[in-house]
């Protein structure tokens, strides 16, 4: 039944009901000066200059080799990075890249709260980039509002036109920098203009342009607040000894303006705090830090600037919100002094989980081998009786030559007496042994057939692939089948 089927219930909690259907409430962040905020322009320009340069650092890998540094080639299924080449097979080192940023951002979050959300986030990044141009244009918060306010103007009208221009062109060039990342960045810009890229590649510039135009000009603190799932996250990982934005409550209560200060009644006490809400406004997600540590809050420490801002024109000491954790501010409030602990049992477990999933990288990646091979036995026929008494069974063999140069392979079998090998597609006589040509950077398959007097129904066996040139060995576990004795 709806609602408007049922109008006695119409009005009970319509209060609490409505508040999830209400109108976005829109943030005005003012611009503020300080030494949080020359921090946040420094990394915003190392994280902007990094993204979008690195598509341009070239690597020489050798002739008819793309000189990309950074490159996820999907047409051919290699990843270079550097002077390192993955393959699809390699996907497990992406696994355990994702768990060591995965734990360390538990680790950074247990130390210092909501950092990356502050700092370094994409989204936190491009809305502080698409803020600064909004500034630029429109002015600071009152002159924004204001505008906003008013009727329709041509002053409005232009700049809005203006910064909305801008935002859509650097939301391009976002988009177009993540295809550099798949498709050779020279190559992709000459195609992109001169009209003879993939539709794909179209497609993705758009949608690339478009999330980010929509989330980082119009979402803004609605994508930190509903759409992210990491504030949710960080309450299990934040404790009373994480360092995160706090507001001493015990040095500025009672809050009170200025002038309310000056005409106290006598025995009337007032705290550091004047009540110019400078860290509401400066706030880009709204929220009010002096009401405690909060969902929305994302911890760029903003606030810090705006407050020791303010404090400083009326000659109090600044300090008043700053970066400390809770334990340490209700010793303040004591009267005690307190140090970090920045070893505590969640750190150091998390810790710990980082350098093993670090060492067991370095230690894969040590032992890496240019070589890989993969057996497949047939599965019809299980096995085929030879006039001559043998038994011989069919394998798909895939061989992949990592190396820059063309290989050839020698093939042997390990524990299986009398085994002999031959290519099915040569129809060659067979031999203990196989050469194999590979081409550099290639997967060649081959179907092998091999031949032993019948030793049971199941016999373990070993294909034993070796390199001539480079030395390597690597060996692949199978089975030979043939008749129950």
């Amino acid at each position: 039944m709806s609602r408007i089927d049922r109008p006695d219930q119409l009005a009970q909690g319509e209060e609490g009901f409505l508040q999830y259907f209400a109108d976005r409430k829109r943030v005005y962040p003012k611009r503020v000066y300080g030494r949080v905020r020359s921090v946040k322009w420094a990394v915003l320009v190392i994280c902007l200059t990094v993204y979008y340069a690195l598509p341009w650092l070239r690597w020489d890998r050798g002739e008819g080799r793309p000189d990309q540094a950074i490159l996820l080639d999907i047409a051919d299924r290699h990843f270079f990075f550097f002077n390192m080449e993955f393959w699809p097979q390699d996907i497990y080192y992406l696994t355990g890249l994702l768990i060591l940023a995965a734990v360390g951002l538990f680790l950074v979050t247990s130390l210092f709260g909501r950092l990356w959300c502050g700092f370094a986030c994409p989204q936190t990044v491009w809305t502080d980039l698409f803020m600064f141009v909004e500034r630029q244009i429109e002015g600071d918060r009152n002159e924004r509002m204001r505008r906003d306010a008013a009727p329709m103007s041509f002053d409005t009208a232009w700049r809005k036109a203006l910064k909305h221009g801008l935002w859509l062109a650097i939301a391009f060039w976002t988009g177009g920098a993540w295809i550099m990342y798949y498709i050779d960045a020279p190559t992709a810009v000459h195609e992109f203009w001169t009209g003879s890229a993939d539709p794909a590649v179209y497609a993705f510039v758009g949608l690339f342009t478009a999330t980010t135009y929509l989330l980082a000009g119009w979402a803004r603190e609605q994508v930190c607040t509903f759409m992210c799932p990491w504030p949710r996250f960080q309450a299990a990982m934040v404790d009373e000894q994480s360092l995160i934005v706090t507001y001493q409550a015990w040095r500025g209560e009672k809050r009170g303006h200025l002038k309310a200060q000056r005409n106290a009644a006598p025995g009337e006490t007032y705290g550091d705090c004047i009540d110019c809400a400078g860290c509401v406004t400066a706030c880009p997600t709204g929220i009010d830090i002096r009401d405690g540590s909060q969902l929305e809050c994302i911890g760029c420490g903003l606030c810090i600037d705006a407050c020791d801002m303010a404090l400083a024109k009326v000659g109090r000491p600044t300090g008043l919100i700053a970066w400390d954790n809770l334990e340490r501010q209700a010793a303040k409030a004591r009267g005690e002094t307190l140090g970090f602990h920045l070893f505590r049992p969640r750190t150091l477990i998390y810790a710990s989980a980082m350098s093993l999933a670090f060492t067991v990288m370095v230690i894969a990646m040590s032992n890496r081998s240019d070589l890989s091979l993969s057996v497949q036995p047939d599965r019809a026929p299980l096995f085929v009786r030879l006039p001559d008494g043998t038994i011989r069974d069919g394998y798909t063999l895939k061989i992949a030559n990592r190396n820059q140069t063309d290989a050839v392979f020698e093939l042997h079998l390990e524990g299986l007496p009398g085994g002999e090998l031959a290519l099915a597609e040569a129809h060659a006589d067979r031999a203990t042994m196989l050469r194999l040509p590979v081409g550099p950077d290639q997967v060649a398959s081959f179907r092998v057939l091999a031949t032993a007097p019948s030793h049971g129904a199941s016999t373990s066996v070993n294909f034993v692939l070796h390199d001539t040139k480079g030395g390597d060995t690597t060996t692949e576990a199978s089975v030979f089948l043939g008749p129950a004795q």
